[in-house]
């Protein structure tokens, strides 16, 4: 398995983020990941969808992805190319939608609440290290199963699935 690592900006945010600030209700008649992107997090954060760059990290508090269970949050957050998200906790069904399109996600209380907007992060998700580029300080987080890496590595569960259905 290749070695799964994301680097990138942070940007950063608070608590009780829902699926509707992170993709509003007006744009959800598509699932198309490019369009959710132009408006990922717009009421929360204007500069987000034009300024985000491959890769970045989005961090945040506690109960990120309340809310709605629509896909469409994380699909936004992907498609607006967010490498991972890290935060001190995650609504369980945003939890399990990430993961099965494939959007890394994190639970560092610690790490959400020392890392600040801007800082660049390496995230090493086979050893279970994200490294605060900016402060040079490390923070362990559990590493996902080889199950889920693959999955992960492969686009979510989809893709995974396609793989193995001949």
């Amino acid at each position: 398995m290749e070695q799964m690592q994301i680097s990138g900006r942070v940007w950063k945010y608070g608590d009780d983020v829902d699926t509707d600030v992170i993709i509003p209700a007006r744009y959800l008649n598509t699932s198309d990941p490019d369009k959710l992107a132009e408006h990922c997090l717009e009421d929360l954060d204007e500069d987000f969808a034009g300024e985000v760059e491959e890769g970045d990290i989005v961090v945040a508090g506690d109960n990120f992805g309340c809310g709605s269970s629509r896909e469409h949050a994380p699909l936004a957050l992907k498609g607006a190319g967010v490498g991972c998200v890290v935060a001190a906790s995650f609504a369980r069904i945003f939890y399990r939608n990430s993961i099965n399109i494939g959007l890394p996600i994190v639970e560092s209380s610690e790490a959400a609440g020392e890392i600040s907007a801007g800082d660049r992060l390496k995230i090493d998700l086979q050893e279970g290290i994200i490294y605060n580029r900016s402060s040079e300080k490390e923070y362990e987080i559990t590493p996902f199963p080889p199950f889920i890496q693959k999955l992960i590595e492969e686009g979510g569960l989809i893709n995974y699935t396609r793989g193995r259905v001949k």
